[in-house]
Formats: structure tokens, sequence, C-alpha cells
């Protein structure tokens, strides 16, 4: 029902502005990780921006991670895991907790996409996760991406930038790294 309905998507930002994310994944199904993090490398790079990645044991220490780091001088996060559903009620423990401590990080003015995955078996996974598919990964580094351009604009505004007049605020970045 879900592959039938099309869905808008805004164009990613481009930065001109040194920017740089850290994509925080749990690769407890590696191969799961590894399409969602290519997917988030893929994106950030079109858009002019820098990425680092670290590895973390499970869903659960993703938030912890973020929160670790985010005095480092990173612009963004991208949160990047996958949670199958099992037998018993762990998994509603590990996808309310993990989205619950991203979303606090996030009213605390990180700027966070979240690609973490809660799926009922692998074929879930596999077939959102793909890179030339339906690219989760990708979708949470533009999401970071597209909160960052809007950190910017709202907190650092810069010299003959006029704020739009209507009440739709449509964010299009102009910052592209140069190095």
């Amino acid at each position: 029902m879900a592959a039938s309905i099309s869905h808008h998507q805004l164009d990613d930002p481009k930065f001109e502005d040194p920017t740089r994310l850290l994509i925080v994944v749990a690769p407890y199904y590696k191969d799961i990780a590894a399409e969602l993090v290519a997917g988030a490398q893929r994106r950030i790079e079109a858009s002019g921006a820098t990425h680092a990645l670290v590895e973390v044991p499970g869903a659960l220490e993703i938030p912890t991670a973020i929160r670790l780091a985010s005095a480092a001088g990173f612009d963004g996060f991208v949160a990047l895991g996958c949670i199958i559903r099992g037998e018993t009620t762990h998994y509603d423990t590990v996808c309310n907790d993990s989205s619950r401590a991203l979303s606090l990080l996030g009213l605390e003015g990180l700027c966070i996409g979240n690609g973490i995955l809660t799926v009922e078996n692998f074929e879930q996974a596999a077939v959102r996760a793909e890179a030339a598919g339906q690219d989760k990964g990708g979708g949470a580094a533009a999401a970071a991406m597209h909160l960052i351009a809007l950190d910017r604009r709202f907190t650092k505004p810069r010299l003959g930038r006029i704020a739009p007049s209507s009440q739709h605020i449509q964010i299009a970045a102009t910052d592209q790294i140069h190095e």
C-alpha cells in the first residue's frame, strides 16, 4: 500500500560554509547498516558537506554517542541502525527509548536525522535500507542537513538575507564547502 503513495521530497541543501556531520551507526545487522551508511554518505557528499563515522553496539547507544560528540564541532548528526521485532517486548523498549532520546536531543538544539529502521522482519529492513531504493540512510542525512540549514538561517543570519513574507518557509540553503 505505502509503495503506491508518492511522497514529496525537498531538494537537498547545498553548503558553501564548512559543514560536518557525524554518522552514528549501530551495525548489529551489518548488511543493513552498510546500505544505510552508503546512502547517507552519498547524500552528504552531494551537498558539499563532509562526514565522519562512528559505530556503537546498538540503537540504544546511538543517542548517547551523539550527546558525547555534540561538543566536538559537528553541525549535525545522522543516526542509523535497524531494530527488527523479535519474540519479546525488548523491541518496543529499544524503538521507543532510542527515538525519544533522539527527539530530546533535537529539542536541545542538535540537528539530527533519524534513520533507525523499526521493522517486522529482515526483508522490510533490506527494502528500506537499500541506497539505490528507498534510501532511508540518505533520507536521514537529508533531514539532518535541512535542520542545519534551518539552524543557520535562524541563528546565524547573513547580511542581505530577507525573511520570506509568507508563513510557509521553505529552506533553500546556499552553502557549499570549498576545500
